[in-house]
């Protein structure tokens, strides 16, 4: 999507970022991963594949994405987003009939970093900008059935499981954003800040010089 190309979201843990092609050959040493390729549902891609799918992201208004960031790191240190990157999160607009549907992905692929609270706060960033930014009112999330990890992450996040497919062997779970769910949502977001990528990118450049 193209209404995020500019935006930076910070946290506490983690720092949301653009998917710009800086990013792409990271990105592309990960996915020849076999287990990320399973835990994804995911084919290898050339270099160039990657570079094309990421401009799809960029362009494509039913897909949006963020890189994760390790935000102290990119913070304290000012370090470039390739040297910071931990991971991906994405929200596909997966039903034309209703808009308001977003289904939910998230990806730590730097294996030093998980359990430790990146996924489950970049999950919780990328759902506060779908609420606040794309009027996302329910969210779905599909996850390998041997996922135990991000199955009990997002039930943390409230999410309830509403129907397992043998076939593809995953679970979908699902969190309808009633005004409970809102309420919950924004508290718990509210650490989070809003900053312009070209402007945080600049300042990061600036301080390496």
């Amino acid at each position: 999507m193209r209404i995020n190309q500019d935006t930076v979201l910070q946290g506490k843990l983690v720092a949301l970022v653009p998917y710009t092609s800086q990013h792409v050959p990271r990105y592309h040493e990960w996915m020849k991963s076999e287990t990320l390729q399973k835990l994804t549902a995911s084919e290898p891609l050339t270099l160039e594949q990657e570079y094309s799918m990421q401009r799809s992201w960029r362009e494509d208004e039913d897909k949006c994405t963020f890189i994760v960031i390790d935000q102290k790191r990119w913070v304290e240190q000012a370090c470039m987003d390739k040297d910071c990157m931990v991971g991906d999160v994405n929200l596909f607009l997966t039903d034309p009939e209703d808009p308001t549907l977003g289904e939910i992905e998230v990806m730590i692929a730097e294996p030093n970093y998980r359990g430790k609270g990146f996924g489950k706060e970049a999950a919780l960033m990328m759902m506060f900008y779908g609420l606040t930014k794309l009027g996302i009112a329910s969210f779905e999330a599909k996850i390998g059935q041997e996922n135990k990890a991000s199955i009990c992450m997002f039930q943390k996040l409230h999410f309830e499981e509403v129907s397992v497919s043998s076939v593809f062997q995953e679970v979908t779970m699902k969190l309808v954003m009633d005004e409970q769910q809102k309420e919950w949502l924004l508290a718990l977001a509210d650490h989070v800040t809003e900053a312009k990528y070209s402007e945080t990118r600049q300042h990061s450049q600036q301080s390496l010089i």
